[in-house]
């Protein structure tokens, strides 16, 4: 079974949904122009209930120390996703600040954009790659788009690593046996609208994945 991670998640009965559905990873935005954006006080009261094992990620986009600083003071976090433009220095910045494991997110359009994995590799705890954001896209991630998925066939990084773009419960399974992605990512792929989690499509897509 693919380890699952849930993306922006902001109600509770969809952290429920999840933890019962097998997710490994629930992700909460920290960005405030991602429709799935919480606060440190929301997240925090969203984490409550969710049982060891069960990773708790804090998605930031360029965050500066005080952001981090702030939000973990009040969200018990377990890794760090970085989904800006965040340099490998600054990657193992953050780690040092913070203490805790990173996941660097990377967008992938052609075979140009995997080297940069690469990269991120020698300092990142865990890589996720994404589909490419459009130039003029507000968010970084969660668009909905995907990327031709053979581009990874066979490839091996330094580090795990997450599939993410485009993925919904009818094509996650395709997209596994395409890359060997031994985990995955879904945002608005569970939603019915941007920021709308589905319960229902919540476990199918973990099921889809198993």
């Amino acid at each position: 079974m693919a380890q699952v991670k849930i993306c922006g998640l902001s109600q509770p009965e969809h952290v429920a949904a999840a933890v019962e559905a097998g997710a490994r990873y629930l992700g909460f935005v920290f960005f405030p122009k991602s429709p799935r954006a919480v606060s440190p006080d929301e997240a925090a009261r969203l984490m409550a209930d969710i049982p060891a094992g069960i990773a708790r990620v804090g998605l930031f986009v360029d965050p500066d120390d005080a952001l981090l600083t702030g939000t973990l003071a009040v969200a018990p976090l377990d890794m760090i996703q970085l989904h800006g433009k965040e340099s490998p220095a600054r990657v193992a910045e953050i780690k040092a600040l913070t203490g805790l494991p990173v996941m660097k997110a990377l967008g992938v359009a052609g075979p140009g954009d995997l080297d940069a994995l690469w990269d991120y590799g020698l300092v990142a705890d865990m890589l996720l790659v994404d589909a490419k954001a459009p130039k003029d896209a507000v968010l970084p991630g969660g668009n909905g788009l995907a990327f031709d998925w053979r581009l990874l066939t066979g490839r091996k990084w330094l580090k795990p690593w997450l599939l993410a773009g485009g993925l919904t419960p009818a094509n996650v399974a395709e997209a596994i046996r395409l890359t060997g992605a031994s985990g995955v990512d879904v945002s608005s792929g569970v939603e019915t609208a941007p920021g709308q989690k589905d319960s229902d499509l919540i476990r199918d897509f973990i099921a889809a994945a198993s």
